[in-house]
């Protein structure tokens, strides 16, 4: 794959200068290759490897005023320049040695296939800053089971989850996140399931177009999905089962989704669960500036408002110190798009976040809770890991319901099941990031507003007593539920004071 890169003679002087500067400054010493990589190359004969250049973008070159929209349209720009311009002399060479690669500007890397004589070689170089692996594991995704179809009793249309943050409340309103556009990253989405069909971007009621609505990461075919997939296809459930949870709604008895209103958009990051940095990434730039089907024309214009991340970048497959995907989610919330992560499976002990996305400042972090307002005995706990967050007791930001969700499953398009997890608890944020959006639109592009919105209007449970971190229980936000249990209606009536506020200023 080749990205499509604009011709260097567009670039503005002072944009060209500084990226000048940066690589003569930053040509001081020769690559870091991971221990992990050099010794799957002595074992293998080549390894799969991300290549990170040094040259950073000079993102305090950027305007802060203006809309939202034109502050990513220069962030993507520059961001696209600074990879075109660094990564010419290196992706030269890998041509010269017939070296296949994928170039990426998110971040400044490179993916590539590399024997221990290419690794040598390229270690010397001082415009290289690291050499990491991008080797696949499969992530350990939540328990799944079948729920009966249809349920047609009232009482069960509307989802407990849904229920639960008071999601209908503000539906009678008139609030269902119309005019917003989210997004899910992970195992891809069954986008003809009845329940989100209607909701998706690339659909217009008669025919599809997944121009600049879907993409796939994965390039290897495996049973359920081709490889680079031209429509969106799921090879897990995972993924579709957490769109169903922000936007799910048949129009008869299955109303699994906080934001029926919203529409969806996605990128396939995992193969059948298993990513590496660069899936995740190829993702990541991908929703920053989508593009047609053969990779062209990215448009940041057509970016989502927020993103459902029901995953985690763990040691196993690169992510040593998180580094390999921060620079590309720090990216991404710069460019207005708010982040939100589930903050795993592995409580309940405490200190139990321990990979990124979840650990990272600029995401905004979900645990889990069940139905009988406790927590979800498995959700992830804080403290972060030290660098992880700005603080010991702030992740997670929030709780949401998590245990026995029922949502799309890919059985069929009139299927659905129960899944339990944070991965289920994060998409219930999603939508309430919608339905408040279409609220205050002012909050589009706008991720810490919302952020702050949702964290001072949250619930803590009162059932839990587990203290960690030295935070006590009754000490909010504390590193075992955030500030609490996420309330849509009471964030919903907030939103609306300040707007009539602004409006008498």
């Amino acid at each position: 794959m080749r990205v499509a890169n604009r011709p260097l003679r567009t670039l503005p002087c002072q944009i060209a200068l500084a990226l000048a500067m940066a690589c003569s400054a930053s040509a001081i010493q020769a690559a870091q290759v991971d221990s992990a990589v050099t010794a799957e190359a002595a074992r293998s004969g080549s390894v799969d490897t991300l290549i990170v250049l040094q040259t950073k973008a000079s993102k305090e070159m950027l305007r802060s005023d203006g809309n939202y929209l034109e502050r990513r349209r220069a962030l993507v720009d520059l961001l696209r320049t600074t990879a075109e311009v660094s990564q010419a002399d290196l992706r030269r060479w890998l041509d010269e040695e017939g070296v296949a690669y994928r170039p990426y500007w998110i971040v400044n890397t490179i993916q590539a296939r590399l024997t221990p004589a290419q690794l040598q070689a390229l270690s010397a170089r001082s415009d290289i800053a690291r050499i990491a692996s991008n080797a696949p594991v499969q992530m350990r995704l939540p328990e799944h089971t079948e729920a009966l179809q249809p349920q047609p009793l009232a009482p069960f249309a509307i989802e407990w989850g849904v229920n639960k943050i008071k999601a209908p409340q503000v539906w009678a309103l008139g609030i269902t996140g119309a005019g917003v556009v989210i997004a899910g990253q992970d195992t891809g989405i069954r986008w003809t399931h009845a329940a989100i069909k209607g909701k998706y971007r690339g659909w217009d009621g008669v025919a599809a177009n997944h121009n600049y609505n879907w993409h796939d990461a994965i390039h290897a075919a495996n049973a359920s999905c081709p490889a680079d997939s031209p429509q969106p296809c799921d090879d897990n459930s995972h993924g579709s089962h957490t769109v169903g949870t922000v936007v799910g709604d048949d129009g008869t008895t299955n109303q699994v989704g906080v934001a029926p209103g919203a529409k969806w958009i996605g990128c396939r990051n995992m193969n059948a669960g298993a990513g590496t940095p660069a899936t995740y990434n190829e993702c990541a730039q991908w929703l920053l500036a989508p593009t047609d089907l053969a990779g062209l024309n990215p448009n940041p214009d057509l970016a989502p408002d927020v993103i459902n991340n029901s995953w985690g970048c763990v040691v196993e497959e690169g992510c040593t110190t998180g580094q390999e995907v921060r620079e590309a989610i720090e990216n991404l919330v710069s460019g207005g798009i708010m982040f939100v992560a589930s903050a795993g499976n592995d409580g309940g002990g405490c200190s139990t976040i321990g990979s990124p996305p979840g650990t990272l400042d600029q995401v905004f972090t979900i645990g889990g809770s069940a139905s009988n307002d406790t927590m979800y005995a498995s959700s992830s706990r804080g403290p972060v890991p030290v660098g992880g967050g700005t603080g010991a007791n702030n992740k997670p930001d929030v709780i949401a319901p998590a245990v026995t969700v029922r949502s799309v499953t890919i059985g069929s398009d009139t299927s659905y099941g129960n899944k339990t997890g944070t991965s289920m608890a994060s998409p219930h944020v999603v939508g309430a990031v919608a339905l408040l959006m279409q609220a205050n639109p002012s909050l589009r592009g706008n991720p810490a507003a919302v952020a702050e919105l949702l964290r001072s209007t949250a619930v803590p449970l009162t059932t839990t007593t587990q203290s960690c971190g030295g935070i006590p229980s009754t000490t909010f936000p504390n590193p075992v539920q955030g500030t609490g249990q996420i309330d849509v209606l009471a964030a919903f009536n907030k939103t609306e004071k300040i707007f009539a506020d602004d409006m008498e200023l």
